[in-house]
Parts: C-alpha cells; sequence; structure tokens
C-alpha cells in the first residue's frame, strides 16, 4: 500500500498519537454487535428468574387486591400498591444493572470511551458522489453484506435444527398436560434465543477482528510521518518540559535510594546535604547524592532512617554541594578535609555506633 503525503510505504504501525486522532475523526474500530449479543445471552438465562420473581409478586398483589375488594380500604390499597412497585422494582433494577455493567465492559474491552468531535465537524468530502460510490463498493461494504448473509444462514441454521429437534417431542407429547407442554415449549425458546446469542457472538468477535485488523491497515504509516511526527513533538516546549521533569524525578530518585549506601552525609547543617560513599581500590571518595534545602531534609531523613553517621561541617558541605556533582569523585584538594571526617566516622564505629549528627574533633594522627 504506497503512502500518500508521508512518502514511502505505509509499514510502520500508527502511533498513540495517530491512534488517539483516528479515534477522535471516529475511526475508533469496534463493534456494538458484542454487547448486543452479550446481553442477549445473559438475559436468557436471567429472565426466566426476573419472570418468575414478577409472577410471585403479581400473584400476592392479587390476592391482596381480592381481599381489599371485599373490605374496601383507601389506605390498604396504596400500601399494598407501594410494596408491588418496590418489589418489582427490586426485581428488575439489578437486570438493568447487569445490561448496563454488559455494555461498559463491552467498550472498554475495545478501545475505551472516546467522543468522536471530528464526526461533529462538517465535510464536504462526504457529500461527493464519485467516494459514496467508492464506500459503496469497497472492501468494508463487501464485508458488511458477507457479514449480513453469514449471520443470516448461521441463525436459520440455529432456528433449523432447535425446530427440527423439538417438532417430534411435541408430536409425541399428547398425553402431557397442557403446563408441561408450555414448559417444553418455553424451554426450547430459551435454547434456541441461548444458541442463537452464541452464534451471534462469535460472528460479532470475528467481525471486531477483521475490523480492528482494516483499521490498523489504513492508520499504518511511512518511516517519514514517524520522523516528521517525532520532530514535531521534540519542538513542543510543553513535551520538553514534561520530559525534563521525568528525567530529573527518576534522577532524583535514583540518587536518594543511594543514600542508604553512604559512609557518611555531610551537613551545613540544615540548609545543605552531601552523601559519600569510599571503596577502598575504587579511587576517591565520591558523591551519591546532594542537595539543597528540600532535598536536603529528605537525605537527612533517608540517613537517620538508615543509621548512616551525618557530620556537620558548614565550609565542607557548602564546598562539596558547590563543586562536586552526583557520581563524581571530589577534587583532589578536599582529599584531606574528606579523610578527616571519615577517619572521625570509622574511630566512631569502631567505639560503637556512628548513628548520628556529629561534629569532627581533631583526631591525633590529623593534629
Amino acid at each position: 500500500m504506497s503512502g500518500g503525503g508521508g512518502g514511502g510505504e505505509r509499514t510502520e504501525k500508527a502511533t498513540p498519537k495517530r491512534l488517539k486522532k483516528a479515534r477522535r475523526d471516529g475511526h475508533i474500530g469496534n463493534t456494538p454487535e458484542i454487547g448486543s449479543w452479550t446481553a442477549l445471552l445473559v438475559a436468557a438465562f436471567v429472565l426466566p428468574r426476573v419472570a418468575r420473581s414478577l409472577l410471585s409478586t403479581a400473584s400476592e398483589t392479587l390476592v391482596g387486591v381480592g381481599v381489599i375488594i371485599r373490605e374496601p380500604d383507601p389506605g390498604r390499597a396504596m400500601a399494598l400498591a407501594g410494596k408491588a412497585m418496590r418489589s418489582a422494582g427490586l426485581v428488575a433494577l439489578p437486570l438493568g444493572l447487569v445490561f448496563a455493567l454488559i455494555s461498559i465492559i463491552a467498550v472498554a474491552g475495545q478501545g475505551g470511551f472516546w467522543f468522536a468531535t471530528g464526526l461533529l465537524k462538517p465535510k464536504f468530502s462526504r457529500l461527493n458522489p464519485l467516494k459514496g460510490v467508492k464506500r459503496m463498493f469497497g472492501g468494508p461494504a463487501w464485508w458488511q453484506l458477507t457479514k449480513s448473509l453469514l449471520k443470516s444462514a448461521v441463525l436459520a441454521a440455529v432456528v433449523y435444527f432447535s425446530v427440527r429437534d423439538l417438532v417430534p417431542t411435541i408430536m409425541g407429547s399428547g398425553s402431557l398436560p397442557l403446563q408441561s407442554l408450555i414448559k417444553l415449549a418455553v424451554d426450547a425458546a430459551l435454547n434456541l434465543v441461548r444458541d442463537a446469542a452464541i452464534a451471534g457472538l462469535v460472528m460479532a468477535l470475528a467481525d471486531y477482528a477483521v475490523i480492528r485488523r482494516r483499521n490498523g491497515k489504513q492508520l499504518k504509516m511511512t518511516k517519514q510521518e514517524i520522523k516528521e511526527e517525532y520532530k514535531e513533538a521534540e519542538g513542543d516546549p510543553h513535551v520538553r518540559s514534561a520530559r525534563r521533569s521525568r528525567q530529573m524525578a527518576m534522577r532524583r530518585s535514583r540518587m536518594l535510594r543511594d543514600v542508604a549506601t553512604a559512609d557518611v552525609v555531610v551537613v551545613n547543617p540544615t540548609h545543605v546535604a552531601v552523601a559519600l560513599r569510599y571503596e577502598p581500590g575504587k579511587g576517591a571518595p565520591r558523591v551519591v547524592a546532594k542537595g539543597a534545602d528540600n532535598i536536603a531534609a529528605k537525605i537527612r531523613e533517608l540517613a537517620e532512617k538508615n543509621r548512616v553517621p551525618m557530620v556537620s561541617d558548614v565550609p565542607l558541605a557548602r564546598t562539596l554541594y558547590k563543586n562536586c556533582e552526583v557520581g563524581q569523585e571530589i577534587p583532589a584538594d578536599l582529599f584531606k578535609a574528606v579523610a578527616t571526617v571519615l577517619a572521625f566516622i570509622m574511630t566512631l564505629k569502631r567505639r560503637g555506633s556512628a548513628a548520628g549528627v556529629h561534629t569532627v574533633r581533631p583526631l591525633p594522627h590529623f593534629a
């Protein structure tokens, strides 16, 4: 299939943006028959029970009416009418809710709810007789004709086999009472409806598969169209801003997770926090997290939670925050100051626990 305005072959799947636009224009790619046949199938199983409940309610109401006729009382008549209406409503309401739920699930399962605003816009191309003739004799029209013929044939076959099996039973039931004969006919009718609904549902699912395949083929894009769409999206400041926000959030989340692996957090004590980790044999100590204000508070909170020692050193904290990036080794001119902090923490660990906030005091071999 050759591409039009995009140039080249339409070999690529439609992008989410193209699919969204197609749905707005009415190319939804679903069929309402799935919901209709499913509702009919459910009704064939549920309606007999609903009918029995309604008949029971009607019988009770008629008995009550007979009593009121013998002893007229407007109050009792109104109470009986209200009770009958409530009982009928309680029986019928669940059935209505089931049908509504089936409709919602059928639509949601075929791609969700879409308001096709494009169909509301006037398009003079729809008045073009040549395009009308093309639609009449195009692929979709032939599929609709084939589907109608197939549906008629299948439903006719279902009716034929149901009636064929029922006729001998009715012909040989001369000795059966009328009530049994009625029950037999009702059961046969319900079985017919169920078989027809199952056949219709299978055909509706096949129709849905054909429609989805045809829509997917019609909405395919060329490589050039995808490139142009990507460039257009790249140029959108809102898209760039949203992408940067997501990237920053991911980096921040990853950075805060690494606080638990730090050996020490140098704090300001409240405005700045820098987490350091030292791995012997892998170079100088490295910054695993840093932040100011709210981020610094979060780093201190995580350090306290994970029992990472904190050292209050205002000049060192500010210098590290200003001159080091996350993942970077500390510069050579800060080796001595950081070594002093790490040695202090190691001394505290040897004596017991180093958790909490500390102030560095000169150690003998650094004095």
